[in-house]
């Protein structure tokens, strides 16, 4: 019992470090010529693939806490983002159960029409507010690319952090609360 509970706070720690690091290399001017092509958003594809994995792993509240972080430092309206992401990790924690024996393309499949909610609803959203937002275009490519790396973040955080989905006779037994 006392091993599981450090590992789960260990991972937290874990999911916790990644966040900082992704938004830091955001944040890092390393090219000081505009980008051609958006960058895809690690941090939404990070956070949706250990919430399909180990739920236990990214309680709401970290969740709420590190995306309204990244808010405050990447300059986007407070809150709004955080919270479309929220509600998108609460959906997929409801989906996930049934997900397990849908293999990885329902799982993609899934995670796709998430992450286009999250970036549809965040542009209507301040459109409905009248907020000033980026093109389309680019907006729509960095979905599309959003998407495209969550394999690969699955993979890193299947082999790099040891975050896979739950047997199912772990999933049950853990009675930890989170």
């Amino acid at each position: 019992m006392d091993s599981q509970v450090s590992q789960l706070w260990s991972k937290r720690g874990l999911f916790l470090l990644l966040a900082a690091l992704i938004m830091f290399l955001h944040l890092l001017p390393l090219d000081t010529q505009p980008d051609r092509w958006p960058f895809p958003d690690l941090l939404i594809a990070l956070t949706f693939a250990w919430v399909l994995r180990r739920p236990e792993y990214v309680p709401t509240v970290l969740i709420a806490f590190v995306m309204l972080m990244a808010d405050l430092l990447l300059q986007r309206p407070p809150g709004l983002l955080a919270a479309l992401v929220v509600l998108g990790a609460a959906y997929l924690r409801s989906a996930g159960s049934g997900m397990r024996d849908a293999g990885f393309l329902g799982e993609w499949s899934t995670i796709a029409v998430a992450i286009t909610a999250v970036f549809v609803l965040n542009r209507v959203i301040l459109a409905i507010l009248s907020v000033q937002q980026a093109a389309l275009g680019p907006v729509a490519v960095q979905v599309v690319l959003t998407i495209a790396v969550y394999p690969l973040i699955v993979l890193l955080s299947q082999n790099g952090c040891g975050v896979r989905r739950a047997s199912t006779a772990e999933s049950g037994t853990s009675g930890v609360r989170t």
